[in-house]
């Protein structure tokens, strides 16, 4: 299916008041839309504790990962082309990722039901996401964004602190919540930030680690129900996994990674004929034939380093167990 026929989808949805599970790519091109999929849905989700996966039995064997060949040198190429164009200033801050290939002793259906995380989505021959990572929550007329930027191993000393007081994420996080904050604009009224660089703590297969995230809230129009395809369309794709200024960064982008992202940083979402909850398709295994993929990136800005910024990019290749 594609966006297009999603976003309209979701409008109609919206104004019938009847239930959804919603899924566009990060190019805006490809989309899945489900209607009632309590009700049973080839694609499995759990958005927040709210799920349609049935008692099926999965492998409770040991989790093993491991990377099998990384394209450094690519992603080298890339981080070059970003280089030229931060000091153009065709961006200030971009999100550049790579794709990763990995070893995996378990299924895509086993990494979803063994996941702990608050967005996951099955989606058969195709992908595994499990995400951390809010986009946008809307309760009432209550629109809230969750931009997330920065993390640190919790097992360094003063981790917490350490991740605070870090001057590079610091800058990052304040772009993110301020690029939010003008894309919340274009769709709601009365846009403040209600929390700033929170910090989360998230489980992985080998140890933890922190996040900051930080919460804009707005106000919408009694009648956004009707129009919810049009106010994703508007916030499209994701600020916290694209950059600023999000146009000229999303083309320097594409002209870095050289290869569409598809649902990886797309955005999924359930809409329970009240009230929307979405995240952003971060924490992806992609399986491309009998070959699995981990995509995974970061924030990149004039201050960076391209050994940091891949190491990163390795660092979060992890399963989200206990």
């Amino acid at each position: 299916m594609t966006a297009c026929e999603v976003f309209e989808k979701m409008n109609a949805g919206g104004r019938e008041g009847s239930c959804f599970l919603f899924g566009l790519d990060f190019e805006l091109k490809d989309g899945f839309f489900v209607e009632n999929p309590l009700q049973g849905s080839d694609i499995l989700f759990d958005i927040n504790g709210v799920t349609n996966v049935p008692d099926i039995a999965y492998s409770r064997q040991k989790p093993e990962i491991e990377i099998l060949s990384s394209d450094r040198a690519g992603y080298e190429r890339g981080f070059d082309v970003v280089r030229k164009g931060l000091e153009r200033g065709d961006s200030f801050l971009l999100n550049l990722t790579a794709r990763t290939e990995i070893r995996l002793n378990l299924s895509l259906l086993d990494v979803f039901m063994r996941s702990r995380a608050m967005y996951k989505i099955y989606y058969p021959q195709r992908f595994v996401c499990f995400s951390p990572e809010a986009f946008v929550r809307i309760e009432g007329n209550v629109i809230s964004t969750f931009p997330m930027k920065g993390t640190i191993d919790a097992s360094l000393p003063d981790a917490e602190q350490r991740l605070l007081d870090d001057y590079k994420e610091t800058c990052e996080h304040y772009t993110i919540v301020d690029l939010m904050r003008n894309d919340l604009n274009s769709v709601a009224e009365k846009i403040g930030v209600s929390r700033f660089r929170y910090v989360d703590r998230i489980r992985t297969q080998s140890g933890e680690i922190l996040q900051t995230s930080s919460e804009v809230r707005g106000t919408l129009p009694d009648d956004w129900r009707c129009r919810i395809g049009d106010i994703f369309r508007a916030l499209l794709p994701a600020g916290s996994i694209s950059g600023a200024p999000k146009p000229s960064t999303v083309s320097l982008i594409r002209k870095a990674e050289q290869r569409d992202r598809g649902f990886y940083t797309g955005v999924c979402g359930y809409f329970d004929g009240r009230n929307l909850d979405s995240g952003v398709m971060i924490r992806f295994i992609e399986q491309d034939g009998g070959r699995f993929f981990f995509h995974s990136g970061g924030g990149v800005t004039i201050n960076s380093r391209c050994e940091d910024e891949y190491q990163e990019v390795l660092e979060k290749v992890y399963l989200p167990f206990k």
